[in-house]
């Protein structure tokens, strides 16, 4: 791998990572668009545990109340504040975990990475979150986050593993049919993305002790410093302008993207 590549594939995940235009699909279109080698689902987990530092160190206050609760519920007290955002956080990532364990055993996780099929969800998936955000209501709040929130949005967040949906972009969606504030659904969205990186993390982790791939190890350590700079920077841009800005833009790029995967994987 060139460092262009290198530091292109750092930059397009930290950028796209919190955006709701699928981070995934531009890492699967970018060696595409080079002419070069997929870099590998090893690089491509690397950048998101890049990503994952990024959104603990932003929103380090809930980071902060999510230990406190996890330390809450394995002291069997359920009723705190604290615990019951950890709590709420594990049940929305069992569904993302078993579908994971499914598509990776059977083998449909790389079938799936196609122009074709990135086209298609990027366009629906757009056009789904512009219903959500136009016809949602937006008079609830992070605080009122609850067990059949967070089991509908885990249910949401599975989907995402399909590539050109964005785990962000589908969770967001979700958290507007539910009827949160844009800025406080993307806060609950945001969120629910740290235990689900932070698995992926440890499993490349094994994988790299394993091989003993040092090599494959140094490359992913500076496209995870690299993508953790980029993704910083693009995360606080989107929360501010969440005060006053709807999805709209991320939409229209959504169906303009996609239209012309489709007609580049049709034509």
């Amino acid at each position: 791998m060139t460092l262009l590549h290198l530091v292109l594939l750092a930059a397009v995940q930290g950028l796209t990572e919190f955006l709701p235009i699928s981070s995934s699909a531009h890492l699967i279109l970018l060696p595409q668009a080079m002419g070069a080698d997929d870099q590998g689902l090893v690089l491509d987990v690397a950048v998101h545990v890049g990503t994952l530092v990024a959104v603990m160190l932003f929103f380090r206050r809930e980071v902060g109340q999510l230990v406190v609760g996890t330390c809450d519920l394995l002291r069997g007290r359920w009723n705190t504040s604290e615990g019951k955002l950890a709590l709420l956080l594990a049940i929305s990532t069992v569904p993302v975990v078993i579908t994971g364990l499914v598509l990776q055993v059977t083998g449909a996780m790389q079938m799936m990475r196609s122009v074709a099929v990135i086209g298609w969800t990027m366009l629906g998936f757009g056009l789904l979150l512009y219903w959500a955000d136009m016809s949602g209501r937006t008079d609830r709040r992070f605080q009122g986050w609850s067990l059949r929130d967070a089991i509908v949005m885990g249910l949401w967040q599975a989907v995402a593993l399909v590539p050109g949906t964005s785990r962000s972009g589908i969770t967001i969606t979700a958290s507007r049919m539910l009827g949160f504030q844009r800025e406080d659904g993307a806060r609950i969205a945001m969120l629910m993305s740290i235990p689900v990186t932070f698995a992926s993390g440890v499993l490349l982790a094994g994988d790299v002790v394993q091989s003993a791939d040092w090599e494959a190890a140094r490359y992913a350590a500076w496209a995870a410093l690299m993508a953790f700079a980029a993704a910083y920077l693009a995360l606080a841009l989107m929360m501010r302008l969440l005060r006053s800005v709807n999805y709209t833009p991320y939409v229209v790029y959504r169906v303009v993207l996609g239209g012309v995967l489709l007609w580049i994987a049709y034509s």
